[in-house]
């Protein structure tokens, strides 16, 4: 059967995650989604990600495998260490939404940039995309992040205009680097006005992980159109 479980922690992504990827994927896809913003407020306030937030992600995580799906999609780069423990439990793939965007970033050279509105984030990101450079067997990597709590504070409410604007405010004085990761899908809406005003390639994950998505379910036989991604 074709369904896709989602697991959400931002509204504005779980508003526009899966109207963007449905063009790509057969029409009878079902798609079931789980919103649980306390997974990112939780960490952002305190600092960690506990071990509660962990049972609560796997149950999050178990609940979606139980809708029946074929592949479960992750879509809060703050919980990314966490999907990394949990998906030896879980009997379906699950995609974390930075996956394919560490992995390429490490492609553009050694001195990357990352952006971030949650400081939960931060240590996830820069993790994972030195997880991805010692991959690829790149030495002597930067990885420099940085994290805006009015821009968070804004986003969570619904003040987007603010939000963008400290956003681009910061990446406007970026300069040296070899790429600019936007370490929160939150951000995506950003990435071409992002690159403009500092001139740097700029990414950010929703479009790379539609692609591995896209690219997950061709394995397994689904007629999935890749033209525009």
């Amino acid at each position: 059967m074709n369904r896709i479980a989602l697991i959400y922690t931002v509204k504005s992504v779980l508003d526009t995650f899966v109207p963007q990827l449905q063009p790509y994927l057969p029409g009878d896809m079902k798609y079931h989604n789980l919103f649980d913003d306390f997974l990112a407020s939780d960490p952002n306030e305190t600092g960690t990600f506990s071990v509660e937030n962990r049972n609560r992600l796997f149950n999050d995580i178990r609940n979606c495998e139980l809708t029946g799906a074929g592949l479960i999609v992750v879509t809060c780069s703050t919980l990314t260490p966490a999907v990394a423990l949990i998906r030896p439990f879980i009997n379906v793939p699950v995609i974390a939404i930075d996956d394919a965007m560490c992995s390429r970033a490490v492609t553009y050279g050694p001195r990357i940039r990352v952006v971030a509105t949650a400081r939960s984030t931060v240590e996830p990101t820069v993790t994972h995309i030195a997880q991805e450079a010692e991959k690829a067997g790149l030495k002597n990597v930067t990885i420099d992040p940085s994290y805006n709590d009015e821009a968070f504070a804004a986003m969570k409410k619904g003040d987007m205009k603010t939000h963008d604007t400290l956003v681009l405010n910061t990446v406007k004085n970026i300069k040296g680097y070899d790429v600019v990761v936007l370490a929160q899908a939150s951000m995506a809406h950003l990435e071409k006005q992002a690159a403009a005003v500092c001139g740097l390639p700029v990414l950010s994950s929703p479009e790379l992980c539609r692609k591995a998505i896209v690219a997950a379910l061709s394995g397994k036989g689904m007629d999935c159109s890749m033209s525009g991604l």
